[in-house]
């Protein structure tokens, strides 16, 4: 039986995968998950981005009655899938990959900081020049 903060870091895991999907966020989430739930087996690790890829898909067609639900239920799909692994794990692989899927929710909460925007300017001149926009922007100048 797990403890109360393994359950609690599998459910996180299952909420921050699907608000992952459709987010910039996503890529890294899918193969950080993959890799933690593949346990270093090729073939184990295309079958869980397959199934992350049918979880996106599933989102992304869900129309917006049924978002909800399917958001809800899919969380608990992979909230299970997490627990499971922890589960079957000797203690000392439980604490590294509980930190190993931590880092994948804190990628995944880092994906959801809202919009960014990146400019670099290389051998430009400003004069009388302004930049507007929101968000958070990093310029670059070469």
């Amino acid at each position: 039986m797990l403890v109360e903060a393994l359950l609690a870091l599998a459910a996180a895991g299952g909420g921050a995968i699907v608000q992952a999907a459709g987010t910039d966020a996503w890529n890294g989430v899918r193969s950080g998950i993959a890799r933690v739930l593949g346990r270093g087996e090729e073939a184990r690790e295309r079958g869980e981005l397959e199934r992350l890829d049918w979880t996106q898909a599933a989102l992304v067609a869900a129309n917006e009655g049924e978002f909800e639900r399917i958001q809800t239920a899919q969380a608990a799909v992979w909230q299970n899938r997490l627990e499971m692994l922890l589960e079957e794990l000797p203690e000392v692989q439980r604490q590294q990959v509980a930190a190993e899927i931590q880092a994948v929710i804190e990628q995944a909460s880092a994906g959801d900081r809202g919009p960014s925007v990146h400019n670099d300017f290389s051998g430009s001149t400003f004069e009388k020049s302004a930049v507007q926009g929101s968000g958070t922007q990093h310029n670059t100048f070469n």
